[in-house]
């Protein structure tokens, strides 16, 4: 079963998950979902070694 990243950006919009993390293998799934995101401005990730990003909600952004 496919991940819903929908759900999971809604999650960490509403403060449910402080956090998103995305697996490299895993990052062309999410953007396709992110892309199409309307509050998309506002889910800001940083990068780490190994291509992992993790991603968080930041109003100040959008």
């Amino acid at each position: 079963m496919a991940t819903d990243y929908v759900e999971l950006m809604n999650k960490l919009r509403s403060g449910e998950l402080s956090e998103l993390v995305i697996k490299p293998e895993d990052f062309m799934a999410f953007r396709e979902a992110w892309s199409n995101y309307p509050g998309r401005k506002e889910i800001v990730g940083s990068a780490e070694r190994g291509g992992t990003i993790v991603y968080h909600y930041d109003a100040h952004f959008g």
